[in-house]
């Protein structure tokens, strides 16, 4: 991973993190963003533990192994097929050095562990095609012309080396539109998929489960359809709750069930501002046999609308699967918005996943669509050589030190400084706080018999890691 310096005249605030007291048992590593002055991710030294019943004061945030939450599957980005593209356009040691940094769980390096990709285009690919295109006017209800070979000239083999360094890595897959002969305006953008056709459409993702698998590729889980209540998109599709109700309880459940299929489902994915669109599915009982849970945008909404949706079905998971950042956005600004909502409010509402939008980008905001996104700004842009921008800091801040596998710890949060607790599989424990004010504040920690004071600069995101 590609740290920014620091400036020295801001090599002063970062060892505020230091507060020496008396050595107790093992200490606690510490790194510091300043996102004000792009000094992110910056080590920081040791910070030591002392006895508790030193303090006469109470602690306010006590660490306790036996009140956990939800397993988390871990943080990544969007691979869109531009993205893909312009990867795998790299000479071969610039994409493996790049490769390896996003996806090694090495020091450094990002250790992302989910990815999302498309079936068939988005409105991130330079140009809009499905698996099984056809002239005007014909059909293919048997899927004879349904083919991958769109996806050979990138994404596939890129998934592939993807895979060679983290085999575990898991694959979410969401279509943005299906065949436009499945759909009453036989167009890419907007429409309706067709009742007709509800059935093909879901022996459709049957079969693109079956052929990414006969490559040596998983995928772990799909949404039916991208942000369901944006037609507006290129390609995209209207999909009201009841028509994903009905596809999912009485066409793709029973198909993935009759062929097998132990890739999960998951509905909605689209924004916070209507959480009644998952509960109406999963009400039904017969359609939430088949589902493992619900996925979100933030565009709209409050986080918080993840936990109603879990209060109405607490047995059903919850996912954050995108958001993005603009290239007319504030460095700043969205680091500690995405910090605050996407990564902590996510994972604090439950969700196991927290993801961004799109990977990768050129110098033009390319490729994309025509009508697609002109100012999405991917985490790296790909020009002469590689820049890392905000949305690459944003999961580095997490990714690196929660990996797959490890469940949030229920803490009671404080107001002025928003966190989230984490017990990773190694038993260590990764504790991640915000700081939005300008001043200085004081966390005092309390894990059994031991305390500490963690100074948090103002403006700041701090990553722990206890060493316990």
């Amino acid at each position: 991973m590609k740290v920014l310096k620091a400036n020295p005249k801001y090599i002063w605030m970062l060892f505020i993190l230091l507060n020496p007291v008396s050595i107790f048992g093992q200490s606690i590593e510490s790194w510091i963003s300043l996102p004000k002055s792009k000094q992110m991710f910056q080590k920081m030294p040791n910070i030591a533990w002392e006895a508790s019943n030193n303090r006469n004061q109470t602690v306010p945030i006590k660490l306790n192994l036996t009140t956990f939450d939800q397993t988390i599957d871990g943080f990544g980005y969007t691979l869109t097929g531009g993205s893909a593209h312009l990867i795998q356009a790299l000479n071969k040691a610039k994409k493996k050095e790049l490769l390896e940094e996003l996806f090694g769980n090495m020091s450094g390096q990002l250790n992302l562990s989910v990815l999302r990709i498309s079936i068939g285009s988005s409105d991130m690919d330079e140009k809009v095609f499905s698996y099984d295109d056809v002239p005007t006017g014909k059909e293919d209800y048997s899927l004879q012309l349904f083919s991958l070979q769109e996806e050979q000239k990138a994404l596939i083999p890129l998934l592939k080396e993807i895979l060679a360094i983290n085999p575990q890595i898991k694959l979410f897959a969401t279509p943005w539109s299906p065949p436009t002969w499945m759909k009453d305006n036989q167009d890419s953008k907007g429409g309706k998929l067709l009742l007709k056709y509800y059935e093909v459409y879901a022996r459709y993702f049957v079969r693109y489960i079956q052929e990414m698998k006969k490559l040596g590729i998983t995928i772990h889980a799909i949404t039916p359809q991208n942000e369901p209540l944006h037609p507006g998109n290129n390609p995209s599709l209207l999909m009201t709750a009841e028509d994903q109700l009905v596809f999912i309880r009485d066409y793709l459940g029973p198909q993935f069930q009759k062929n097998n299929i132990s890739t999960k489902i998951i509905c909605y994915d689209h924004n916070c501002d209507k959480p009644e669109y998952p509960i109406t599915i999963l009400n039904d009982p017969k359609a939430r046999q088949y589902i493992d849970g619900s996925a979100f945008h933030l565009y709209n909404g409050d986080i918080s609308a993840l936990a109603q949706v879990r209060t109405k079905h607490p047995d059903k998971n919850l996912y954050f699967t995108e958001q993005w950042t603009g290239v007319k956005g504030d460095f700043y600004g969205d680091f500690m918005w995405h910090i605050k909502n996407v990564v902590m409010g996510a994972l604090n509402q439950g969700a196991k996943t927290a993801l961004e939008w799109n990977l990768a980008n050129d110098q033009n905001l390319g490729p994309h669509s025509p009508g697609g996104c002109t100012e999405c700004l991917g985490a790296i842009t790909i020009d002469k050589g590689i820049q890392r921008n905000v949305a690459y800091y944003i999961m580095a801040q997490a990714s690196s030190f929660i990996p797959a596998g490890s469940k949030r710890i229920k803490i009671n949060s404080l107001a002025h400084l928003p966190m989230v607790a984490i017990l990773r599989p190694d038993k260590k424990i990764c504790l991640l706080v915000q700081n939005e004010g300008p001043e200085k504040q004081k966390l005092p920690i309390q894990y059994l018999n031991k305390t500490v004071d963690l100074d948090i600069p103002g403006s700041s995101v701090s990553t722990f890691l206890f060493k316990l």
